[in-house]
């Protein structure tokens, strides 16, 4: 029986892998050693009980007696904590889903590689941050990374049997977000929950935002970078406001392989469950005829700094990586609290970056997880500074 475990379960990541694993056996076909989340507990142990995980962990231990409560009876162990989440990691398992979002989630996908598993990484900023470290604890342990974003899983699978050597460029498409067609000016004024509703997914708020920003984007362009191996000025990105077409690879005999399917994050992880075969999975199927256009657009970086920023990123190198994720995960709260507008997170990343760049430490290279968790504490910090 395949042993799996699943961080973050309870999130839209979470959500849509518990839905496929049910879907596909449930208990009767997968061990599940250990399942996590941040606060959710009902949910946390309604799907500790259905797939009879042997480990729920609630990150914010405060809520541990309510797990534990909620789970008396089922000879589920339970646990609470960040340190908890991380543990849990350190029990072997076949396939890993690394669902949690931001920089919380760097620590347990890069213990759960320890053990030689399939890591499927929906965490984007475990390759933002530590890109060259992770890629090779994989590669020392013989384990797996399997992309789950859907831009990337679209990626991985345009290159199935293809060289790398004959490519000449890699295109995500992005949606342009909630205010993709606000005139500019509004923008200042977007509110949280303005922000907080995508026009063609459903997702956690934070992500949501992140979208409306680009900064989620920003994010995928370093992750494109550091997963394939690719050099920035080979990496594009285009606006399609429809979502069907999740990226291109061009080649340097002109030919392009798109990959199309419906907004459906079910595929991805699918892929990634499954692979290297492919399975029957529930989601739409596109009719091109009913469709009848698909439209781009490049996109204007006066609305989305994030990517300007994003490219000057990829040309430090080092440990800006790491500065730039927490810088923005900061200004994202901040935004969320209401001590930020929506036009000043980029800003606030900025300024970040300038004052931590000055003394060239962040041009190092990330020798150890320490080095960049450090890192990322030393931009929160500034963030917090700079607000102040």
């Amino acid at each position: 029986m395949r042993s799996i475990s699943v961080f973050g379960a309870t999130g839209s990541i979470g959500e849509s892998t518990f839905d496929l694993l049910m879907r596909q056996g449930g208990a009767g076909r997968y061990r599940t050693v250990a399942l996590t989340a941040g606060r959710n507990v009902a949910r946390l142990a309604e799907q500790a009980r259905a797939l009879r995980a042997e480990l729920a962990v609630i990150a914010d231990a405060a809520l541990l007696p309510d797990l534990r409560a909620a789970l008396a009876g089922t000879g589920i162990e339970v646990a609470g904590g960040q340190a908890a989440v991380a543990e849990a990691a350190d029990r072997p398992a076949d396939w890993v889903m690394s669902g949690i979002v931001g920089a919380a989630g760097l620590v347990p996908g890069f213990r759960a590689l320890s053990h030689g598993a399939t890591l499927a990484l929906a965490n984007k900023e475990s390759l933002v941050t530590a890109g060259p470290l992770l890629m090779a604890e994989a590669k020392r342990h013989g384990a797996t990374i399997l992309p789950v974003d859907s831009e990337h899983s679209a990626i991985f699978q345009s290159l199935t049997g293809e060289d790398m050597a004959a490519v000449e460029h890699i295109t995500i498409t992005a949606s342009g977000g909630a205010f993709r067609d606000w005139p500019v000016d509004r923008l200042a004024g977007a509110t949280v929950e303005q922000a907080s509703s995508h026009p063609n997914w459903a997702m956690g708020q934070r992500i949501t935002i992140d979208s409306a920003s680009m900064f989620n984007k920003a994010l995928e362009v370093i992750e494109t970078k550091e997963f394939f191996g690719i050099a920035p000025d080979q990496i594009k990105v285009v606006i399609h406001p429809e979502s069907l077409i999740h990226a291109l690879v061009g080649f340097r005999d002109g030919g392009m392989i798109a990959h199309l399917g419906a907004p459906d994050m079910r595929h991805a992880i699918g892929y990634a469950l499954n692979w290297p075969e492919r399975a029957h999975l529930p989601v739409a199927r596109l009719d091109l005829a009913k469709i009848g256009a698909l439209t781009f657009r490049a996109p204007d970086e006066a609305r989305y700094p994030a990517l300007r920023l994003a490219r000057e990123v990829m040309a430090a190198g080092g440990l800006t990586g790491a500065a730039f994720n927490a810088a923005k995960e900061a200004a994202l709260d901040a935004f969320i609290a209401g001590r930020l507008r929506f036009t000043e997170m980029a800003g606030l990343v900025e300024r970040v970056l300038d004052r931590l760049s000055g003394d060239g430490g962040l041009g190092k290279a990330p020798g150890s997880l320490d080095m960049v968790l450090d890192t990322d504490r030393l931009a929160r910090r500034t963030a917090a500074d700079l607000m102040n």
